[in-house]
């Protein structure tokens, strides 16, 4: 809303081509008006009406309709309220409290020939309304003091932070391990193991130590093979040569 010493726009919110205007007899009671008091087929003044606003007021003007000039306007501050009543026996006609520049006001009744142009003009003060509505509650907010905690981000004195980059920690890999719990290397790549030597061929190959324990312990694993290997007729047959057969054996 502009403050006094500032220039309001005056912005227009319906235009009616016609309205009829009635004279009303003083209210008696409080209750509901009728239009069916009044002189509706007598009519003592016909215009058209213009809804304007300026700032949060609306003005409802009755304005002639050749020369447009006012005829009388009410200022309306809220609706519904005093300024403009509905009636109770129609949806057409309404209760208008009109101003003049001296203060002085007077109640008159209006009506519309058309339904349509008397919810037009219903739904116009309402739409103003909403929106003064919600220009208020916008004020209070805007006025109103945060009252929400703020955090507080800063560092205290002596306080300090440590930030840790690019320090990962590598998960070690378990070794493979055999049924027994021994270490043993992986097998070679082909999946195919050298086969181990034989124990005969250990006996050749194998120097014996000076202390004669080692020989002690290649005998036991010939005599621990002596079920599952022919027996041979001594040991100088072994260091033979393994051709001589062949060459004693006459032809036939």
């Amino acid at each position: 809303m502009a403050t006094e010493g500032q220039f309001e726009y005056e912005s227009v919110l319906c235009v009616k081509p016609e309205i009829n205007v009635y004279r009303i007899p003083p209210r008696a009671s409080n209750r509901a008006i009728r239009a069916a008091d009044w002189k509706l087929d007598a009519p003592d003044w016909t215009g058209r009406m213009r809804v304007t606003a300026r700032g949060k007021v609306a003005y409802v003007k009755l304005e002639d309709k050749i020369s447009g000039e006012l005829f009388a306007q009410a200022p309306v501050e809220e609706y519904p309220g005093i300024a403009v009543e509905t009636v109770g026996d129609s949806s057409r006609y309404f209760v208008l409290r009109i101003q003049d520049d001296n203060g002085h006001s007077a109640f008159i009744g209006i009506g519309f020939a058309d339904r349509g142009d008397a919810f037009d003009f219903n739904v116009a003060l309402q739409d103003h309304f909403k929106w003064v509505k919600q220009e208020d509650e916008f004020t209070k907010q805007a006025q109103a003091p945060d009252s929400t905690p703020k955090l507080d981000l800063g560092f205290k004195e002596g306080q300090t932070i440590t930030l840790k980059i690019g320090q990962t920690k590598k998960k070690e890999r378990s070794r493979p391990q055999s049924s027994g719990g021994l270490g043993l290397l992986p097998p070679p790549p082909g999946g195919k193991l050298a086969p181990p030597p034989s124990s005969r061929s250990t006996n050749h190959t194998t120097q014996p130590s000076a202390g004669g324990s080692d020989t002690g312990c290649l005998l036991d694993l010939d005599s621990s093979n002596s079920n599952s290997v022919a027996p041979t007729n001594s040991t100088t047959t072994a260091n033979t040569d393994l051709w001589g057969d062949f060459d004693s054996v006459s032809p036939k």
